[in-house]
């Protein structure tokens, strides 16, 4: 016979028919395939977008907790007085006025340039991040329909041999 048709009733179950839309048992089992392929790459996506949050999380709690300010003010006074009139009083004062000292001191610190300043990852960019995974079990899933078409295309390329198996 030249034709495959009528199918016996166990060989419909392994027949691709390629004008149907829905998926039939032998291409679920390699769509099923595929898709399991890409759920290391989902728990790992996963993986990376629950350690991101948690880093900011730390790092913006550090940032609000740690912040350190320090005031430091001190006042040094020191003069010597020297009595008398004689020439010793006045040698003394003209040696030891010159230690006569008076300093102000105000500083101001805090550690503010050294706190991480956090920011955290947007829904867009979690959307950009997501999107390729996505796009990826899409194409697993519409991977069926160009594969049947490969009898068609090697029947054109190769008509001897796709002539040969149609008996």
């Amino acid at each position: 016979k030249r034709t495959l048709l009528p199918l016996l009733r166990d060989e419909i179950s392994g027949f691709v028919f390629p004008c149907h839309l829905a998926l039939q048992r032998p291409e679920l089992k390699h769509m099923v395939m595929e898709l399991l392929r890409c759920i290391p790459l989902l728990l790992f996506l996963i993986f990376v977008c629950v350690l991101d949050h948690f880093i900011f999380s730390v790092l913006s709690i550090i940032q609000s907790h740690s912040f350190v300010q320090y005031s430091y003010q001190t006042s040094h006074h020191m003069s010597i007085n020297v009595m008398g009139s004689s020439l010793m009083a006045q040698l003394l004062r003209s040696t030891v006025g010159a230690l006569n000292t008076s300093v102000d001191t105000q500083v101001e610190t805090s550690n503010l340039v050294c706190l991480p300043k956090p920011h955290g990852m947007t829904r867009e960019e979690y959307l950009n991040t997501c999107l390729p995974l996505l796009a990826l079990a899409v194409l697993c899933l519409a991977q069926v329909y160009p594969f049947r078409l490969r009898r068609v295309i090697a029947s054109f390329y190769f008509p001897k041999v796709s002539s040969t198996l149609a008996l």
